[in-house]
């Protein structure tokens, strides 16, 4: 996904990362600077989705103008590396519980 933030804003005459920390601040959005930093220059680590909903309101625009897919760059198994891993993927070992003193468990 591609965060699109900026342009989003400059389409609405908001030019300033302070412009639009305003605006969220009178809609019941307190951001801190570092974060509307990360918000406006780059892609966010995280955000809740109340957030996006107070940042669509202000913007006046939809989800889909703030995150833009990019499907071309996931990465999709080929067809060889899928084989592999079923290959790979064969029965499990068997799982042996064991004591963390050393002793051995009793017979079963």
């Amino acid at each position: 996904m591609r965060w699109n933030l900026r342009l989003t804003a400059a389409n609405k005459g908001i030019w300033k990362a302070s412009e639009l920390q305003r605006s969220l601040a009178e809609h019941g959005l307190v951001i801190s600077a570092g974060k509307m930093s990360g918000l406006w220059s780059g892609r966010p680590i995280s955000l809740k989705l109340e957030d996006l909903d107070v940042i669509c309101v202000v913007l006046g625009c939809e989800i889909g103008d703030l995150l833009i897919p990019e499907p071309d760059k996931v990465r999709r198994p080929s067809e060889e590396s899928g084989q592999q891993a079923a290959a790979a993927s064969g029965p499990a070992p068997a799982v042996v519980p064991r004591r963390r003193d050393g002793r051995s468990l009793p017979p079963r």
